[in-house]
């Protein structure tokens, strides 16, 4: 995450402005990537829904890469490079994208809860939800500051 002079690249640099709140930040940040029940291909799926609502291209770029690694194929990426849900092929992440395009729209109704619920589980509501938000706090940093 660093530049050809060394620097810091990405949130990381703005994180270092308040340390206390820059290390909690990326606690979150990395419990959202390592101690959750997403899987891989859910998680990075709708991390990139989040950069292309925000159009943050350093997350793109940054999670494409990450996608790739976790199986996601190249009409999945352009889908999702454009905010489109793929049309998974796993039910389960067809629903994490679809719960996290909802998210990134506002909310989701009472009929979309209970089939997403029932689809993938409380706790990976929650988590998902949890991770629209974070990355689309970086996104509005990385945009702020001008990253």
């Amino acid at each position: 995450m660093t530049d050809e002079r060394g620097a810091l690249r990405g949130p990381f640099n703005a994180l270092l402005l308040v340390p206390e709140l820059g290390r909690s930040v990326q606690r979150l940040g990395a419990d959202l990537r390592f101690r959750t029940s997403l899987s891989a291909r859910s998680r990075e799926a709708a991390i990139l829904l989040v950069a292309a609502h925000w159009g943050c291209e350093f997350e793109r770029a940054a999670h494409e890469a990450v996608g790739r690694a976790a199986g996601l194929t190249e009409p999945e990426l352009r889908g999702l490079a454009a905010g489109e849900v793929p049309d998974f092929a796993d039910r389960d992440e067809r629903a994490c994208a679809r719960l996290a395009a909802a998210l990134l729209d506002g909310d989701v109704d009472d009929r979309e809860w209970r089939e997403l619920v029932e689809g993938i589980g409380l706790e990976r509501f929650f988590e998902l939800t949890v991770l629209v938000g974070y990355y689309s706090m970086l996104a509005l940093q990385l945009r702020v500051f001008r990253v």
